[in-house]
């Protein structure tokens, strides 16, 4: 009895074996015929064609099957995670400081080909600011890290590195307009509104199909008086999850003040959460429902009084003309000689316009 087993499609490995069993009349150790032993010729011929395209593969073409679910099983083996951030995301970074939470991915991944990381300031003010930053960036770089300075979160979409690529992960830490005032005056807190408003509305456009925005930010008074949930709904994003933002779960990152002679300076955090958004495309249907055209249904004008508008057959005359009876037998010729002009008076109103009716 011929058996036969290969396994070929999308596989790293093809194999195949014939085993042979005695047939009945006590032949041992050969191959029976399959046409001898009842077997149909189209059946020998299928085993025997698959066989010959086995034989008959390039290497190549197995090579390529192998190499490409080899490095599928490679990459899923070597994944790396750091709380809601992977090594197989491709991350933006806005608004960095020192860089030492970009670095803190890096590290964990080791390696940060899949990071983009950008700040506000410039190169020169970034190192400028901050004693660790110019290791921090020289490290990220080494790392294979694209670095962006000058990057305007409420702008980026429009940023010639950044329009043809898309994101996993959008990240910004502790969004922040400057120091112009204490954080409950309502102006400033307008001014925080304006900025993460406008990160929403860029950081949305560069969304992968699955991808997440995270804002880490805090969650007491005044800073709550932003509400997050309400600025990006005005973006048409929605919120999935608001989970506690600890420090300690992200070694080597340090959060700075940024501005003012103590910009190195660490800012005290209290009690914060990473707020995560996604795309929410039912928020447009919402907001602009389908329109539901109205059917109107108007009588079509007789010929002769296409001078009256075509949706009203309501004349308004001088109240000073005589009421005419609803007679069936009374009409009354308007605008004389055309005898497809004729009105039947139905009565008035009190303004004394007259209803009319063909």
């Amino acid at each position: 009895m011929l058996c036969f087993w290969y396994m070929a499609r999308f596989k790293s490995s093809i194999l195949y074996c014939f085993s042979f069993k005695h047939s009945s009349s006590g032949g041992s150790g050969q191959m029976v015929n399959p046409i001898k032993r009842g077997r149909t010729k189209a059946a020998y011929q299928l085993s025997y064609g698959i066989v010959s395209w086995y034989q008959n593969c390039e290497a190549e073409d197995l090579g390529c099957l192998i190499t490409k679910e080899g490095k599928k099983q490679s990459e899923e083996a070597t994944e790396k995670w750091i709380k809601y951030y992977s090594s197989n995301h491709q991350i933006l970074l806005v608004g960095e400081g020192d860089f030492s939470f970009s670095l803190c991915l890096a590290h964990s991944f080791a390696s940060a080909s899949n990071i983009v990381a950008s700040s506000l300031d410039s190169y020169d003010d970034v190192t400028k600011k901050y004693k660790e930053a110019k290791s921090n960036l020289e490290n990220l770089e080494k790392l294979g890290a694209c670095l962006l300075h000058e990057l305007d979160a409420t702008k980026m979409e429009l940023h010639p590195d950044l329009r043809m690529r898309r994101f996993d992960r959008v990240i910004f830490n502790f969004p922040h307009a400057g120091f112009h005032g204490k954080e409950d005056n309502p102006s400033l807190i307008e001014k925080h509104k304006a900025l993460v408003h406008g990160f929403f509305t860029n950081a949305k456009a560069l969304l992968r199909a699955n991808g997440e925005i995270h804002v880490n930010h805090k969650t007491e008074v005044p800073y709550s008086n932003w509400n997050l949930e309400k600025l990006a709904s005005q973006s048409s994003l929605l919120l999935i999850k608001c989970a506690d933002f600890k420090k300690d779960d992200y070694p080597g990152y340090n959060n700075k003040r940024g501005a003012s002679l103590r910009c190195d300076e660490p800012f005290p955090l209290g009690k914060c959460c990473t707020f995560k958004f996604i795309d929410n495309p039912r928020a447009i249907q919402q907001r602009n429902p389908p329109r539901q055209e109205s059917q109107v249904l108007q009588r079509p004008t007789p010929v002769g009084l296409n001078y009256f508008p075509q949706t009203s057959h309501i004349l308004k005359m001088n109240a000073g003309l005589p009421l005419a009876t609803s007679s069936r037998n009374e009409h009354y010729q308007i605008f004389g000689g055309n005898s497809d002009s004729v009105l039947k008076i139905q009565g008035t109103t009190p303004d004394g316009i007259i209803l009319v009716v063909e």
